[in-house]
């Protein structure tokens, strides 16, 4: 397959060295393996997942605060994916309260407005998915709303895995839904490689290409692959809701420590809307107990076969950590796709 494309043959003659490169986005690791791009890759080219689902890298602390809601009798309403991430305790699923799937933060107002019960959405991604629950904040939702705040944004996590080095990456493909939004200019401060792909494979194959080409160049810097959809100056009224409503704050990832400036916290202005502050909950740090290695592969110095629960003890139906869980997690894309190599 990888001598009928044109791209991939040009990526086998820039690789000249060995090259780790790594991906911000779980839908680019589903692309990946959906259409074998790992097969036609030369063998001193590596592509490794980092921590580019919002699912996975929800620390367990936080699956524990909205276990706690759903005790104290709030009806809790969020997407499907969180459903069956693993708390101290189980999971929202399994908890016997009042736990709903919705669409998206204005279904949850809707049952808000229908009901005297506390609702509490549990929002959840990157800056993609943070602008509409900003949004929907500035419409005065029911007094009886309010939401946990899990989103994280992408370049304070990205600064910590090149601070630390553990990955030996040489350059990022950069989220194309991300960069939508949030736009090119605040990667620009990282001096290495980055692309931002598409998501088709040719997109990412292109990326990559790019990519080597800056290592073979020993350049660093932003290259745009997907002009189509990724703006430099990204979304500009999307950002400024955002930044109205919320606030950078230093929160902890599942599989890294606490990032500062990479959460994303109500302002005062918004607080009566904030469950945190409305029913006292306290994110508790909670130490890992199993045999799972999701906190390696977000980190991408591990992949989900490495871990002897993978396809066995773990599966979609009995998953023991969250990469199993989401459709955006690599473990549950490489179970999917066991060609994925």
């Amino acid at each position: 397959m990888a001598h009928d494309n044109p791209i991939a043959k040009k990526l086998a003659e820039l690789t000249d060295r060995p090259m780790t490169f790594m991906h911000v986005c779980g839908t680019h690791e589903a692309a990946i393996a959906k259409n074998g791009i790992r097969s036609m890759l030369p063998g001193n080219l590596k592509i490794v997942m980092g921590p580019g689902c919002p699912v996975c890298i929800t620390p367990q602390g936080e699956i524990d605060a909205a276990l706690e809601l759903a005790a104290k009798g709030c009806i809790i309403a969020t997407y499907g994916d969180l459903l069956r991430v693993p708390g101290s305790e189980g999971t929202l699923e399994s908890c016997g309260g009042d736990v709903r799937i919705v669409q998206g933060v204005h279904k949850a107002i809707e049952i808000a407005q229908k009901t005297d019960k506390e609702v509490v959405f549990v929002s959840v991604g990157f800056e993609t998915t943070a602008p509409t629950v900003a949004a929907m904040l500035l419409t005065n939702p029911p007094a009886n709303f309010s939401i946990l705040s899990f989103h994280r944004i992408v370049p304070p996590a990205m600064q910590w895995l090149l601070s630390q080095g553990e990955a030996r990456l040489d350059g990022f493909m950069l989220p194309g839904h991300v960069l939508t939004v949030a736009g090119i200019e605040e990667y620009r401060q990282f001096q290495v490689p980055q692309v931002v792909a598409g998501f088709e494979a040719d997109d990412i194959l292109l990326g990559l290409c790019m990519l080597a080409q800056q290592v073979r160049d020993g350049t660093g810097f932003v290259e745009n692959a997907y002009p189509r959809a990724v703006q430099e100056e990204g979304n500009p009224k999307a950002k400024a809701i955002m930044d109205q409503v919320f606030e950078p704050c230093d929160v902890e990832w599942r599989g890294f420590p606490v990032i500062p400036k990479s959460g994303l916290k109500l302002r005062d202005e918004f607080s009566q809307y904030d469950a945190q502050k409305k029913f006292n909950i306290v994110y508790k740090k909670v130490s890992k107990n199993s045999a799972c290695i999701c906190d390696k592969v977000l980190r991408g110095i591990a992949d989900p076969s490495d871990c002897k629960l993978f396809g066995k003890v773990c599966t979609p139906r009995t998953p023991v950590g969250p990469c199993m869980v989401s459709h955006e997690g690599a473990c549950k894309i490489w179970h999917s796709y066991p060609t994925h190599k």
